[in-house]
């Protein structure tokens, strides 16, 4: 279950383009992968392409890496246009979900693999490996064989080798998806500081929705070969475009509503389980229409309110019934049946010291404020 992000990472200094897609178009045939898509992405940002399998992320990043030709637009990097620009020629590279580590070499040699064309010194060369290692926590592993590392060690050893080229842009190709729970949460930490330390674009494609919250500046919400949303971890989470982006990201509970009438930049709702609410229009990101419509919320929006808690001083109460508990140790998540409502929403609690978890069957009071409803008519 995914709970609440964190809080979005800061906004990049620098606000230049350094790749431009315009009107991008890709065809396989009758397959139409990418429709027209238009979008920058910024000098020194985190960015990633979030998408179920077949949305064309991937095929997006190929294009951009120099990978796959392009059936329509242009694509630019660093205002140069890239039409006839072999991969080998673009300054972007990339890390491979596979890794792609060549296990008859050491360490030292697949970190320094793409250096051998390079007019260098053996010396220099020797600094620069030694100088990726470092920077990716494998300081005194150069000598050691590739086939002997675990599967974290190697994905260091390719994001070394993608660095020491010195791109302007690194492109991953969900570079994590092979680790373990407990290994993939440290290197999505440790990628974010690796790419604020380098400062440059990093390009992320991952179908998993914590990771691109975590780990992003900005993401781009793709389904069916277009961007849906292009937005910040934290405006993507609170305030989705479109149904199909809230049910995407993360988990959000849903309520059958009937809009009423508007006023003064307030929008007139019935909301089934809650009652008569008054929500800001901007809570609305399409067109409002009267009639029947439905409301989204998180599980970490509403509150149970447990014996001895004082009402809340603002907002409103309902009722309802626990049909189920899920225990995570410092969360437990509860399937609600609110009074009224046919299927249960899910309510999250953090388990602080002196708070019980509650059985199935309770009957609980649950506190909600209307701010923290999504209207999508």
């Amino acid at each position: 279950m995914t709970s609440s992000p964190a809080a979005a990472a800061p906004t990049p200094k620098a606000k230049r383009p350094l790749i431009e897609l315009r009107d991008i178009e890709k065809y396989y045939g009758d397959y139409y992968a990418l429709r027209k898509i238009t979008t920058d992405i910024r000098e020194g940002e985190f960015f990633s392409l979030l998408g179920p399998s077949g949305c064309g992320k991937t095929t997006l990043l190929r294009c951009i890496a120099g990978f796959e030709e392009l059936s329509g637009g242009n694509l630019l990097i660093d205002g140069k246009d890239m039409e006839g620009v072999s991969a080998n020629h673009r300054p972007t590279n990339m890390v491979f979900q596979s890794y792609a580590i060549f296990p008859h070499l050491t360490v030292e040699e697949n970190v320094g693999f793409g250096l051998r064309r390079e007019k260098a010194t053996k010396e220099d060369k020797a600094r620069r490996v030694a100088e990726a290692l470092e920077m990716v926590g494998l300081k005194g592993y150069g000598k050691r064989a590739a086939h002997a590392l675990s599967g974290g060690q190697r994905q260091r050893v390719a994001l070394a080798r993608a660095l020491i080229l010195k791109p302007k842009v690194l492109l991953l190709d969900e570079p994590l998806s092979a680790l373990d729970k407990k290994m993939r949460e440290q290197m999505q930490s440790e990628l974010r500081k690796l790419q604020r330390q380098v400062g440059i674009t990093f390009i992320l494609v991952t179908h998993d929705q914590e990771e691109a919250l975590i780990m992003s500046d900005r993401i781009a919400v793709m389904f069916d070969g277009v961007i849906a949303q292009l937005d910040s971890p934290e405006r993507l989470y609170r305030r989705p475009v479109s149904r199909k982006v809230a049910e995407f990201i993360g988990i959000m509970n849903f309520l059958p509503a009937t809009v009423t009438g508007t006023e003064g930049g307030q929008i007139q709702l019935e909301v089934a389980g809650l009652g008569a609410i008054a929500i800001d229009a901007e809570q609305c990101p399409g067109a409002v229409k009267t009639g029947e419509a439905s409301v989204g919320f998180r599980p970490e929006t509403m509150t149970v309110l447990f014996e001895g808690d004082p009402e809340p001083t603002r907002g409103k109460i309902a009722g309802g019934e626990v049909e189920e508990v899920v225990y995570f140790g410092d969360m437990s998540y509860y399937d609600v049946k609110l009074d009224g409502v046919e299927k249960p929403v899910q309510i999250s609690m953090r388990n602080v010291v002196g708070r019980p978890v509650l059985g199935r069957g309770a009957r609980i009071r649950i506190a909600w404020e209307a701010g923290a409803l999504v209207l999508f008519c």
